[in-house]
């Protein structure tokens, strides 16, 4: 019986392994594989994405797990809790920081991100985190219970991470401090109407909201616990009780430094998914694509990527070898009481020979922006905050090549809430025909 091996319970790998699951199932040969996923962290897979609802109390954690635990003794998938030390790939073996070893037949390798450190310091001092396992959540009932334990916390990086954090302490009344390098919130991927208005948002909701600073040193108390933080550009020390590290994530794959994985950033793959071992798969946030899929970046750390990919791989491993295909950029976030979605591609600045037409309502919690060419008009991406677009209808769009026009005269195709649209329908298109008699 072929063993497939997966280290890391996350989206990727869990996605993996159901689908393995499933296909082997199927076969025609009705060939049996067994399968064990790995995971340091937790015992079952829960939904990452749903941690900050967990810490404002609008679940309980056991409410993240969207399988019940008999799911994966019935469907034969078994998991093991270990922390991976080494691989070695000559014998096809994993060797555990417990000690013990477990041999395999095909390995995937989905061990997600972790935050970034460059090197700050004081940044290993208790108190201070990302959020991205169960631990950062758990560890933030102890650092950061109350306004009272917590009288004040100071967010580092501008970010989804970032504003994930600032709503949660929000949530629980702890007054935040937000250090953004860039001179406008998240502007190098939103155009600058749309970030100057996550500005005010963030501010309206009583944020500290500190731009182009950066963060020096954090300092320590006698316990070992951050205490204050020192703003770079101003020597200015912010007294604090926690500090969340969210300048993004890299990809985890330290344990792989003295193994014969070729790595860049992250481990890299072709796109079948293979790394340049035989047997080996790589997928999830730990993967970097030997060459970027169009506009994408070499790494994706994004949930929907991750699952795309847990399926291509799978299907690869039952003997249907795919290429990973993603398709059109798309993706989803919430900025306070702000929803945002991206479809296509909408740079922050155009593209060369691209154009942007951008609208926002005057209640300035609204507003869309879309990128086209100058020179065939030719429909490219939106970017929609405070208004629930389908993401069927713009991937048939940008499928379709569809041009400006028409994509702006059908929006209510592809708009949730066909009331809001029509309540603003003829100020958009005036504003769109206003500007194309100017150009």
């Amino acid at each position: 019986m072929e063993h497939i091996v997966i280290i890391g319970n996350g989206i990727s790998g869990v996605t993996a392994a159901r689908h393995i699951r499933k296909l082997s199932n199927l076969s025609a040969d009705k060939t049996d594989k067994k399968i064990t996923i790995i995971s340091a962290e937790t015992d079952y897979f829960f939904s990452r994405t749903a941690l900050m609802y967990v810490y404002m109390g609008h679940m309980k954690f056991e409410h993240t797990q969207p399988y019940e635990n008999w799911f994966w003794k019935k469907n034969r998938i078994d998991l093991k809790k270990g922390y991976v030390e080494k691989i070695d790939t000559k014998n096809s073996t994993l060797l555990f920081t417990e000690g013990d070893s477990l041999k395999y037949d095909k390995l995937i390798i989905a061990t997600g991100s972790k935050p970034n450190k460059f090197g700050w310091p004081g940044q290993d001092l208790k108190g201070v985190q990302g959020l991205y396992s169960k631990q950062d959540l758990d560890n933030l009932e102890v650092f950061a219970p109350n306004n009272k334990v917590c009288k004040r916390a100071v967010i580092v990086g501008g970010g989804l991470i970032g504003i994930e954090l600032a709503e949660m302490f929000n949530s629980r009344n702890i007054p935040v401090t937000f250090l953004v390098r860039e001179q406008s919130f998240w502007d190098i991927v939103l155009p600058i109407g749309e970030s100057q208005m996550l500005n005010r948002h963030i501010k309206n909701h009583h944020i500290d909201l500190r731009l182009g600073v950066n963060l020096k040193e954090i300092i320590a108390d006698e316990n070992g616990q951050a205490k204050a933080v020192v703003v770079a550009e101003t020597g200015e020390i912010i007294d604090c009780d926690f500090v969340g590290l969210t300048a993004g994530v890299s990809p985890n794959i330290d344990f792989l430094k003295d193994s014969d994985l070729e790595t860049g950033r992250g481990i890299k793959v072709n796109r079948f998914l293979e790394t340049n071992i035989k047997d080996v798969y790589a997928i999830g946030d730990c993967a970097e694509q030997r060459e970027p899929i169009g506009n994408r970046k070499s790494i994706e750390a994004v949930w929907y990527t991750g699952r795309m990919m847990g399926e291509t791989v799978a299907q690869t491993i039952c003997g249907n070898r795919i290429e990973y295909k993603p398709g059109h950029w798309f993706n989803s976030a919430k900025f306070f009481d702000i929803e945002y979605q991206t479809y296509g591609w909408v740079f922050a600045k155009p593209k060369k020979g691209h154009a942007h037409f951008h609208w926002k309502h005057n209640d300035d919690t609204k507003c869309i922006t879309l990128e086209y060419d100058i020179t065939t008009n030719k429909f490219k991406g939106i970017n929609t905050f405070g208004i629930r677009m389908r993401h069927e209808v713009f991937d048939k769009w940008l499928n379709e090549k569809r041009n400006m026009d028409y994509v702006i005269h059908h929006l209510s195709n592809a708009n949730f809430d066909p009331e809001f649209y029509r309540k603003f329908e003829k100020e958009i298109l005036s504003i769109y025909k206003k500007e194309q008699t100017t150009v």
